[in-house]
């Protein structure tokens, strides 16, 4: 007889998974207040290499509409705000030959509904991963029923507990959805 706690515990891991990587991305959208994680993404080219900007230099929020960047190196200045302008961010940075300044401008009506359908978009693809990982459970326990003898009912019961832990990952995906749609759409 198979063990029908590990098919739960693997469906739930993949779960939990697609929730901490849809946080992460939601996080990365920028939503009119200055969030340092919009710069993750930017590569500075360091010594030849491209390093993380925050490896080049210090990333800090003084206030809601401002984000400082100060360099390690004053050489780092010019490559820092080109790798920013060449990004994609959609902010012009301010040099004034001690560090870099980044002011967040308000969001237009029409960026705000665009950023709440890529929201919408991510919360999507992460109940995506969720169903995939119910079905693959699912599957995985109705293969045990034949191949290692699981009884029919311990099999039902263990699909129903898959059911639930499905309905609560699908749950934490709309919260979070909502929440940056809220923090969005918030002028």
């Amino acid at each position: 007889m198979a063990d029908t706690s590990k098919f739960v515990k693997t469906a739930e891991g993949k779960m939990q998974s697609a929730i901490a990587f849809l946080d992460e991305t939601l996080a990365h959208i920028r939503a009119g207040k200055a969030n340092p994680k919009i710069l993750d993404n930017i590569k500075v080219p360091y010594y030849g290499n491209p390093a993380p900007l925050n490896n080049v230099a210090s990333v800090t929020v003084p206030d809601a509409k401002t984000i400082l960047i100060t360099p390690w190196e004053k050489n780092m200045l010019k490559p820092i705000e080109k790798a920013i302008l060449d990004s994609g961010v959609g902010i012009t940075p301010d040099n004034n030959g001690e560090v870099i300044r980044l002011g967040i401008p308000p969001l237009t009506e029409e960026r705000r509904r665009q950023l709440v359908k890529q929201s919408k978009q991510e919360a999507e693809n992460a109940k995506i991963v969720v169903r995939a990982a119910r079905r693959d459970a699912i599957e995985a326990l109705k293969k045990s029923i034949k191949s290692e003898g699981t009884p029919e009912d311990v099999e039902k019961d263990a699909e129903d507990e898959v059911q639930k832990i499905h309905d609560k990952f699908i749950k934490k995906v709309e919260d979070l959805f909502v929440a940056k749609e809220k923090e969005i759409m918030t002028v």
